[in-house]
């Protein structure tokens, strides 16, 4: 561990990015700057039948739309296949894991071979973690399957054996991440001690992101890309000023506020459990807040860039035309609407 924190973002190049994965993002971001710390921006591509680089450059393009930059990276898993590798042949050579056919039978061998996939054989125990958001929270490894950590289809490595080697080798220090990513943890960990390694992270899941039915957002169903959103009209600065109240609140109640004052309130102790809201009519609110702070030459220079990045969306859905609206100038008179607040939902 270092004396200054270390956080990571960590998106994988098989979509867009999402809004709850911007609000991580956001989170890390945040508290690396108030704490001093060091952002390192991962690329999780080891899947490569389904990370494309044009998906890359359009993460790349939404994160720095919102204002977040980073201070190590990218760094590809694709470029460190060979530790994974590494790691997954002691896991075999030690009995912590096994060779297994298309069906996840169990085949004889010691190696990895070609054809054949990898599990984690999982004992019996426990494993526990300390998180800031949740407090300390149990697993029972009673209620953990097996897990594939190599795809014998393709012969690369899974999700989980990447992260257990990636962030003790790159000195994380905090995990910050979304809470449906809370059940791969015990995973994470097991893997780590089959390798002995002496690496213990602090831990923050995020609460979960719902919509109005109070169903976890669906990339169906819901506007979650981020990439749509500025050719609808909204700011970068309130898209991130909206993002960062998404389980978290600034102590003196003050909600449209500069990134820079935010960055100086932020705690991740004070981020709630609790599922948060993603209310589009509170983003529309707080949108037109900064629209009204504007100089004109600035609302100029907003709309022409709304207008390029309608442009570059063509062909447009009925949503992206009626975005046309959005910096339209009746915004910038006073709304007697009030947004309705972020709102504590049971889990789906």
């Amino acid at each position: 561990m270092t004396s200054s924190p270390r956080v990571r973002f960590a998106p994988a190049p098989t979509g867009y990015l999402h809004v709850g994965g911007a609000r991580s993002a956001l989170f890390n971001w945040l508290f690396a700057r108030q704490q001093g710390g060091t952002l390192v921006l991962r690329i999780e591509d080891t899947d490569q039948e389904r990370s494309r680089p044009e998906l890359i450059e359009a993460i790349l393009e939404s994160l720095t739309w919102l204002g977040i930059d980073w201070d190590e990276g990218p760094i590809f898993q694709s470029d460190r296949r060979d530790l994974y590798r590494t790691a997954c042949e002691k896991l075999l050579a030690d009995g912590g894991a096994y060779l297994i056919d298309d069906d996840k039978n169990e085949m004889p061998g010691s190696a990895l071979q070609p054809g054949f996939g990898v599990a984690v054989r999982v004992p019996e125990g426990t494993a526990s973690i300390r998180d800031l958001i949740r407090g300390e929270v149990t697993f029972d490894y009673a209620d953990i399957e097996d897990f594939v950590i190599w795809r014998g289809r393709n012969d690369t490595p899974g999700f989980l054996l990447a992260n257990a080697v990636d962030d003790p080798d790159l000195g994380i220090t905090h995990v910050v991440r979304g809470e449906d990513l809370l059940s791969s943890t015990p995973r994470v960990m097991l893997i780590r001690r089959l390798l002995g390694m002496d690496y213990d992270p602090l831990y923050a899941h995020l609460p979960l992101l719902v919509n109005e039915q109070r169903q976890k957002l669906s990339k169906r169903k819901d506007d979650v890309s981020v990439g749509d959103y500025p050719a609808k009209g909204y700011l970068p600065e309130a898209m991130a000023n909206y993002l960062a109240l998404l389980g978290w609140g600034p102590p003196d109640g003050v909600e449209v506020r500069p990134m820079a004052e935010i960055v100086e309130r932020f705690r991740l102790e004070d981020v709630v459990s609790s599922p948060a809201f993603f209310d589009l009519k509170k983003l529309e609110h707080i949108n037109g807040e900064w629209i009204r702070r504007l100089s004109t030459d600035e609302f100029l220079a907003a709309a022409e860039r709304m207008g390029r990045a309608m442009e570059s969306q063509r062909p447009k859905s009925p949503k992206t035309e009626r975005s046309r609206d959005k910096l339209a100038p009746a915004d910038l008179a006073p709304s007697d609407e009030s947004p309705s607040e972020s709102m504590p939902a049971e889990d789906p």
